[in-house]
């Protein structure tokens, strides 16, 4: 196992490099850069006028008069685009602000936002509560819906309950979470029925004046409906795979041997099955951390206005802020991968039948 976790922790190197490089091109590929937002905004432009007349590198072009991919820039002097361009760090080459960049995440230095004022690991430490609130509420709903749910399913396999909750999570999968968002928006958010729950927000315009109690009620009022859209999708995994883990157990021969020796049914089921049955979704909790803590639903974001990492990401994209998309692509790509091996160590201790090391596992 030792040689399995050193060779999974050298592939995470190689594997960081490459997905940053990939990311570095197809950004710099893309028009409308900082200096062409910058160049914009001085001729009071709005974004979408700086990404049509950026060129196509993402701004690292010369001055006007000089080949400039600027096309905006005309009216503006050239030792003012110079200046832009220092300001924004696109006075060097490409391949030595990839160097650089490479260097300073070596030192785990992320830098600062463009435009936030804010390093890249502040704004990340500012917005993470409000996405790890989505995914650990929406988390715990899951599992706490799933396993009972599934076990229920494999006890019961075939009958109309199985059949009839199958077709409902299945159905629920299938129902983007952000189209659910809208629809309990109208229905119980005021939209056009019913206003039992907020709209939008964390918590109320007079969250700081309430009591302890109070502010346990408001924040839990208004994670009501994005979390329930966070979850809808995530009960369909779960609950087969606890239903057919189940059912590989049930119907293993030390389950008949001890219905034999005359144990009740939820004996055998509580003091045996239960045990073995769980290792695999124990197992892969590890996982779901990645989930919890390193993803933010963009949309549901949007749609309850909840300024979140997906939003955080999506406004960085929007306005090319390249310190924060690519700290937080760096971070994250590194504490998933970090996760997923932990995920892999766990499935080896729970069950030593599993040997990833003779599949030659990859990061």
């Amino acid at each position: 196992m030792l040689a399995y976790i050193l060779r999974r922790l050298l592939l995470i190197i190689p594997t960081l490099l490459g997905i940053l490089l990939i990311n570095f091109v197809i950004v710099q590929a893309a028009p409308g850069g900082p200096v062409d937002q910058a160049v914009a905004r001085l001729q009071g432009l709005d974004n979408s006028s700086a990404a049509r007349m950026g060129g196509g590198t993402g701004g690292e072009a010369g001055s006007p008069g000089t080949n400039s991919k600027y096309r905006g820039a005309q009216g503006l002097a050239p030792e003012q685009i110079e200046e832009i361009k220092r300001q924004y760090g696109f006075d060097k080459s490409a391949p030595e602000r990839l160097w650089l960049m490479l260097a300073s995440y070596a030192r785990f230095d992320f830098g600062q936002s463009f435009y936030r004022d804010k390093s890249v690991l502040g704004l990340i430490a500012e917005k993470m509560p409000v996405s790890v609130s989505l995914g650990l509420w929406s988390t715990l709903i899951i599992y706490f819906i799933s396993i009972p749910l599934g076990i229920r399913k494999a006890l019961r396999d075939g009958s109309r309950f199985d059949v009839w909750s199958s077709s409902v999570i299945i159905a629920g999968y299938a129902i983007p979470g952000f189209l659910f968002a809208i629809l309990l928006i109208v229905l119980f958010a005021g939209g056009s029925y019913w206003q039992f729950f907020p709209m939008q927000g964390l918590v109320s315009e007079n969250f700081d004046s309430l009591s302890l109690g109070g502010k346990i009620l408001d924040y839990a009022h208004h994670m009501v409906l994005p979390t329930i859209c966070m979850s809808i999708g995530g009960f369909a995994t779960l609950t087969m795979l606890t239903k057919n883990s189940f059912l590989d157990e049930i119907n293993k021969q030390y389950v008949l041997t001890a219905r034999a020796k005359g144990l009740s049914e939820n004996q055998v089921l509580y003091g045996h099955v239960f045990r073995n049955a769980m290792l695999i979704i124990i197992a892969g909790i590890p996982a779901t951390l990645v989930g919890v803590f390193l993803t933010g639903s963009l949309l549901i974001e949007v749609i309850f206005n909840l300024d979140g990492l997906g939003l955080l990401g999506f406004e960085s994209v929007l306005s090319r802020d390249y310190p924060v998309i690519f700290g937080t692509l760096f971070i994250f790509t590194l504490v998933g991968m970090v996760l997923k091996l932990l995920s892999d160590i766990v499935y080896m201790m729970v069950d030593p039948r599993i040997d990833f090391e003779s599949r030659g596992g990859t990061a």
